[in-house]
């Protein structure tokens, strides 16, 4: 098993070019199933199917399944954290747009980034990579200016737009926990079931309790559509792939890699949800690329 963490080789980022598809697509799925199944209910029901996978995949491989091995608070706490960032997803989603969510969601490597250089060994960043952050964050800035206008209904969409930077904070913290604590050498579907488990218990609970447990019939075929690729391919996928990376690539560096994912969800925006696009997305796409070629440039 791994102690130490590599960059990125091209595996590495061949998956997490994948893995970027296919997180920008799940705001825009979520969004298009909501007139029939509320975001925090599709979120919990996605989780449940997805841990129900996880739990088979292990059996099958013939995993360790222990609580007992010192991973349940911290697997607990991980789960909370991560329950509590599709908590806020699903609440923003109602209040913004696919693509607000896309970018505010995905400001979590900013509060990765800090975190780790501070708390975990061997994830500091030199100045190279510190300009490969700033010119990504302003990247994603720049690509989204120009659709931040005071309009009406400017401070509805600011509340949404604050969970979604909420949202990046929890996903951080729960990046940051892992790192931190026995998960870092847990299996990774060990470390994805906490989480998939603790959202499924808690976020259909939370839609039951604010009354957004209801499915609106007649069902169509976009809501089936979209809870299948939520529950197959992003969260027990995605997921699993993306802690598989987690052990054996620094994090740093995955996770700003991941700033490629807001690009993509205005794409998907614009194809499915006819979002306009302009010349300040492709001025910030050129620098969120640069940002991510210096973060990932190898230092002396």
């Amino acid at each position: 098993m791994p102690t130490t963490r590599k960059p990125l080789d091209g595996l590495a980022m061949s998956l997490m070019l994948i893995l970027c598809l296919c997180w920008g697509l799940q705001q825009v799925a979520i969004k298009v199933a909501a007139p029939n199944i509320s975001p925090i209910l599709q979120n919990g029901l996605r989780s449940a199917v997805a841990a129900v996978l996880v739990s088979g995949l292990m059996w099958w491989r013939g995993s360790k399944f222990s609580l007992t091995d010192g991973s349940f608070w911290p697997g607990l706490a991980t789960g909370l954290l991560f329950a509590g960032e599709f908590l806020c997803v699903s609440i923003g989603l109602n209040y913004t747009t696919a693509s607000h969510m896309s970018v505010f969601v995905y400001t979590a490597p900013i509060f990765t980034v800090l975190g780790l250089h501070w708390l975990v060994p061997g994830e500091r960043f030199g100045l190279t990579q510190w300009l490969g952050v700033i010119a990504a964050f302003a990247g994603v800035t720049v690509a989204f200016a120009g659709g931040f206008d005071a309009g009406a209904g400017f401070s509805r969409t600011l509340v949404g737009d604050a969970l979604g930077v909420l949202a990046a904070v929890f996903w951080a913290a729960t990046t940051i926990m892992i790192k931190r604590s026995v998960l870092t050498n847990t299996a990774p579907s060990m470390t994805l079931w906490y989480q998939l488990a603790v959202a499924a218990v808690t976020l259909p609970l939370l839609a039951l309790v604010t009354g957004q447990a209801e499915v609106v019939t007649p069902l169509t075929g976009i809501m089936w559509t979209s809870l299948v690729f939520q529950s197959l391919i992003v969260a027990f996928g995605s997921f699993l792939a993306w802690f598989w990376m987690l052990r054996r690539y620094l994090a740093s560096r995955l996770t700003v890699f991941s700033f490629l994912t807001p690009l993509f969800g205005v794409s998907f925006g614009v194809l499915l949800l006819d979002d306009p696009i302009g010349l300040p997305f492709v001025f910030g796409a050129v620098l969120v690329l640069s940002g991510i070629v210096l973060v990932n440039w190898q230092r002396s």
